[in-house]
């Protein structure tokens, strides 16, 4: 893994220079929010950051956390996750966090589909999910319109910060995904 580009992003390893911007986002509440951290200490996210730095996608039950840069301004912006399933290295599950100034503005979306090109292109995958909040409405809209699938409704299947949450898996096939980037033209 090198980088992902897209027309406003770049998708990249993270380097030392995002440790102070990680650490704002990171312990920003309302990003938080639906997330199971609440925040991280500079020591942690400085040992988080050399971790994945050495870190390569596609090894089984290893999270690879991409950093999202805004070309514009070549600062990072948030990050998306990938882990491959311990047990079945051809399925995937995700995950996305965006820095609060940089949210509805399409940017989360931008990312999340250069990844799942990546997923179902380079690495070749069968399958990929996505575990979301069911009070998140921002992050089920957004699976939505890339044409994931919602599989099922946990009902109060996690303790969350205090109280039982229910959550939404979202899914997609390859198969499917090779089908909307076919009759879209956007592969």
């Amino acid at each position: 893994f090198t980088t992902l580009e897209t027309p406003r992003l770049r998708l990249r390893h993270f380097t030392d220079a995002d440790l102070a911007i990680f650490m704002a986002y990171r312990n920003d509440p309302e990003v938080a929010r639906y997330q199971n951290w609440e925040g991280i200490s500079e020591h942690e996210a400085h040992a988080f950051l050399q971790e994945q730095k050495q870190v390569q996608p596609g090894v089984p039950g290893q999270w690879f956390q991409i950093a999202i840069e805004f070309k514009e301004t070549g600062l990072l912006v948030g990050d998306c996750a990938l882990k491959i399933e311990q047990h079945d290295a051809r399925q995937a599950m995700l995950g996305y966090t965006l820095s609060r100034a940089y949210q509805k503005r399409g940017i989360a979306s931008e990312a999340v589909a250069c990844v799942l090109k990546y997923v179902f292109v380079t690495l070749g995958l069968h399958r990929v999910i996505a575990i979301v909040d069911c009070e998140n409405a921002p992050s089920v809209a957004l699976l939505e319109r890339l044409g994931l699938r919602r599989e099922g409704h946990f009902h109060q299947n996690v303790w969350f910060k205090g109280k039982w949450g229910d959550e939404y898996l979202y899914a997609m096939l390859q198969q499917e995904w090779r089908t909307i980037h076919h009759s879209t033209k956007l592969t």
